[in-house]
Order: C-alpha cells, then sequence, then structure tokens
C-alpha cells in the first residue's frame, strides 16, 4: 500500500459523496507505485454518514471504513485512522473540503523529496467569522511562543507524513490528543506549502467554540508547562505586594497615625489574592486532570464495526 488517505467523519452527509468523487480524481491519475485506501473513520455521526459510507464500501474496495463506538473527537478519530493506516505515505485530510484535495499530488511531490511531513499552511481563511480568525490567529501565535518545540502556525491537520512519522505516533499514548503538536515533536525534514483555505461546502462545523477551547487547552497542556511556571511567579508576585501592604499598614499605625481602617481596602486585597489563588488552583488542576487520563490507561476508543481486517497497530 503506496497511499492511505484519512477522513474523520462527523455529521458530513452534504459531502462524502463529493469527497470521494474529488479524491479519486486526484488519486487515480498519481503514478503511485503501489495501490492506494481511502479510510473514512465514522466519529458518532447522527446523520445519514455512516450508510453514505457502507454504499461506497460496497461499491469501491479502495474505500475502508471505522464506526466509532461514539463520538470521541476529531483528534481521536483520526487517530483511530493512523492506528489502521497501511500506507507507506499517509494523507490526513477534513470532509468539509475546505482543505482541497486537489492539493494531494503537491504534498505527495514535497514528500517524495526527501521530507518526512509535508504540511498545508493557510494564507487565507474564506467563510470564517472575523471572531473565529482572530481566536485562531492568537492561540497559533501564543503556543508558537510558549512552547518548546516549533509549532507551525495557522497550519491545520492536513498534511502528508511517512511511515516514520506514523509509527512515532503510533508509540505516543497521551489521552488528550493534540496531533499536530505530536507530529511537531517528533521532529525529522518538515516542510510546507501554502494554499487558500475555501468555504465549507455543506453542513455546519462540527467545531464549536468549546470543542476549539478544549483543544487549545490540549495543545497548551501538551506541550507547555509555561502557565505552571505563571502561577509559581504570580504567588511570589502577591506574596511580595502582600508584604509592602503590611509594612505600609504598620507605617501609617505607628509613625504616621494616618490610618483610617476600613473594609475597601481589606475587601480589595482578599478578592486580589483569592483570584490569583483560584487561577493558580485551576491551571494545576488542568494538569492534574489530563495525568489522571492517562493514568486510568482506558482505550482511546472502541469501534463498533469495521471492514478492515488487518491487525490494528495502537499507541503503546
Amino acid at each position: 500500500m503506496e497511499l492511505s488517505v484519512i477522513i474523520p467523519i462527523y455529521n458530513e452527509e452534504a459531502n462524502i459523496y463529493e469527497l470521494y468523487r474529488r479524491l479519486l480524481s486526484v488519486l487515480e491519475p498519481m503514478a503511485l507505485p503501489g495501490s492506494f485506501e481511502l479510510i473514512f473513520i465514522n466519529d458518532g455521526s447522527r446523520d445519514q454518514s455512516l450508510p453514505l459510507l457502507l454504499n461506497l464500501v460496497a461499491r469501491d474496495q479502495r474505500v475502508r471504513y471505522i464506526d466509532l463506538s461514539r463520538n470521541f473527537g476529531h483528534q481521536i478519530a483520526v487517530t483511530a485512522g493512523i492506528d489502521r493506516a497501511a500506507g507507506e505515505a499517509v494523507v490526513i485530510i477534513d470532509a468539509d473540503l475546505q482543505d482541497p484535495p486537489e492539493l494531494i499530488p503537491l504534498l505527495y511531490q514535497k514528500m517524495n523529496a526527501g521530507f518526512e511531513v509535508v504540511y498545508a499552511k493557510r494564507r487565507s481563511r474564506r467563510g470564517e467569522s472575523a471572531a473565529k480568525k482572530l481566536t485562531a490567529r492568537l492561540f497559533y501565535r501564543l503556543l508558537a511562543n510558549i512552547t518548546q518545540i516549533s509549532i507551525p502556525v495557522d497550519t491545520g491537520d492536513f498534511r502528508i507524513i511517512s511511515r516514520k512519522v506514523v509509527e512515532g505516533l503510533r508509540q505516543m499514548p497521551e489521552q488528550n490528543k493534540f496531533i499536530r503538536g505530536q507530529i511537531s515533536w517528533i521532529g525529522y525534514r518538515q516542510t510546507f506549502i501554502e494554499y487558500d483555505r475555501a468555504e465549507r461546502v455543506g453542513g455546519e462545523t462540527g467545531y464549536t467554540y468549546r470543542k476549539m477551547i478544549r483543544l487549545a487547552l490540549d495543545g497548551i497542556t501538551a506541550f507547555s508547562d509555561v502557565p505552571l511556571k505563571i502561577a509559581t511567579i504570580s504567588g511570589f508576585i502577591v506574596s511580595g505586594i502582600a508584604f509592602l501592604v503590611a509594612i505600609y499598614t504598620l507605617y501609617s499605625r505607628f509613625i504616621s497615625h494616618d490610618y483610617e481602617p476600613g473594609w475597601p481596602s481589606l475587601m480589595l486585597s482578599i478578592l486580589f489574592m483569592g483570584g490569583v489563588q483560584l487561577i493558580s488552583i485551576g491551571i494545576i488542576g488542568e494538569y492534574l486532570a489530563r495525568l489522571s487520563a492517562n493514568v486510568r490507561q482506558r482505550p482511546l476508543y472502541l469501534i463498533s464495526d469495521t471492514n478492515i481486517t488487518a491487525e490494528p497497530q495502537p499507541s503503546r
């Protein structure tokens, strides 16, 4: 198997057939030394996505499907595809057609020039709100500045990776997946191509602001301990301010005798110190929650049905 294409599916009935047609239109003319496979992962869709996938399976033996037992999330669905991909090269692409399949030959050609990872970098993002563009821009730049690895900005999961990278990902067992960060951590030679991201063809995005915030937390906590350092530094700063306030209070009481006791200053001090403490506890709690999830060692996902007969190679 030369090429595997991994496509996570969540309520994408409006796009599946068009995506399948466009994938075949670019993959079949490619001079691949081996065959290719399309791996669709149904991540607990509530629409007609699964019946449409089963129809494709019946028509084309190159189509594989994995039906997860429930909605586990985009990153876990991609992981399920990576665990079962047989290709020497693996493409990850979403089903909403915002990332054009027509870029796959260029990604493949670039990888054959000596790179292990070629990711697609967004030059523009059409059809998205100003708020989403702004929050995405801020997140990528914040993550780039606080992590110790080089995570490329303005990129999603649309990319091609070699077999070496696939094997590396399978050895990363954490529960809270942030795949683009994991691929950057693995290293090897990586490069990019730029493209203009199109509007969504049909349906509605499954990435709500709540899911985006969760993904951002996963990325930050998985690859940076800066929030913990900020909590520690904040504790020292608050302690220093409290010490200065105590000295000023003693000076006012015993030397200048300009002392007017009252609850406003007391309440401000309590609220300030209490707020910093609660924020610090919350940051520590986020890290502890992720440690707890990994200690439990539950499987990342459960499969309801699949037509892939080969033994899976899950993360160890």
